[in-house]
């Protein structure tokens, strides 16, 4: 017999989706607390943009994101050095009867909405676009 063979697909991946919000939240309280001891994670403001969590709910990718400028790479560094204090913490919150192995990553979303931004604002992409609205029309 099938594990989880009553629960479809889509069940579970709003399960994943649900998992992966929790920790979210949890690794959130837990920086904004400052309950890690670490100079680099305590002096600065850490926001955690997404986790995903892998399907079988052992494994999430956690993506940070520093405020005012602080160092992403020291940031993230100083998140994976203390990435055993957090699985503890996060699995003792959360109460599954796997703790996720957890892994941090700089948020590149930003960046990357910034350089779309930056292409859409150029003379040739409005000309383009402007072209477009009027064939619609």
């Amino acid at each position: 017999m099938a594990r989880n063979a009553d629960h479809t697909t889509e069940q579970q991946s709003v399960r994943v989706l649900k998992v992966g919000e929790r920790v979210r939240h949890i690794l959130s309280e837990l920086l904004a607390r400052q309950e890690v001891h670490d100079d680099v994670v305590s002096a600065s403001n850490i926001a955690v943009t997404e986790v995903r969590m892998s399907p079988d709910l052992r494994g999430a990718t956690a993506y940070v994101k520093p405020l005012m400028d602080a160092g992403e790479d020291d940031v993230v560094n100083a998140l994976r050095q203390n990435t055993a204090f957090l699985q503890r913490e996060v699995a003792k919150r959360l109460g599954l009867k796997f703790a996720p192995k957890l892994k941090f990553r700089k948020d590149e979303s930003f960046a990357e909405a910034d350089r779309i931004e930056e292409l859409l604002r150029d003379p040739k992409v409005a000309r383009d676009l402007s072209d477009d609205l009027e064939e619609g029309a």
